[in-house]
């Protein structure tokens, strides 16, 4: 689908502590919400989506952290505001003052990301966004255990005598290649899909 627009974000996408750089280049509509750039990041680095996600970020006009994401009626236990993230829209928050945000994917695991805005561009005639333009190294496993368990599983791998190598074959269902990425491979889907998917089925 072609999207009318006149502005898009550029957003570098890193995942914390991970040494090479895992990271995705992604350039998305400037009329997004927070929960359209969730699933772009989603898609980007290669997760599935199936954990809870949470976005914090200043607040330009108070200067205040926020957190965005789907509240949760047990929030306001905790004393906790959180942001409806359909409602929020990314062009509120992002600017050239105030370039970052924190990701949290699978609050178990805690996949952590730095979600830097690099350029605010104009929108080129028939380009299709969102898109993803660079990016290194492949998304690690769903439910590996986060990002020490992660390194942990490379080196187990690289060891075919390592007692629990075998083991780890199986679980992954197959080799696992950390260094794989291919552009071909990212595929977007429709945020609106998603949420249907997700939240109203």
């Amino acid at each position: 689908m072609i999207i009318n627009i006149n502005e898009v974000y550029q957003f570098k996408i890193s995942l914390n502590n991970s040494k090479p750089l895992i990271w995705r280049r992604i350039v998305v509509p400037s009329r997004y919400s927070f929960w359209d750039l969730h699933v772009a990041v989603q898609d980007a680095m290669g997760w599935i989506d199936y954990h809870l996600h949470l976005f914090e970020i200043t607040e330009p006009l108070t200067n205040a952290k926020v957190e965005i994401g789907i509240p949760d009626e047990e929030d306001g236990l905790f004393d906790r505001t959180i942001l409806p993230e359909r409602k929020e829209k990314i062009s509120e928050y992002f600017n050239e003052d105030n370039r970052k945000a924190r990701y949290v994917y699978d609050f178990g695991d805690s996949w952590i990301h730095t979600i830097k805005l690099e350029k605010i561009l104009p929108a080129k005639i028939g380009e299709k966004y969102p898109k993803c333009t660079a990016g290194k190294m492949a998304c690690p496993p769903e439910d590996c255990g986060g990002i020490g368990s992660y390194y942990n599983m490379l080196e187990i791998l690289s060891n075919p005598h390592n007692e629990e190598y075998d083991e780890m074959i199986e679980w992954l269902d197959g080799e696992f290649n950390p260094e794989t990425f291919d552009l071909k491979d990212v595929w977007f889907d429709d945020p609106e899909e998603r949420y249907k998917e997700l939240f109203e089925e």
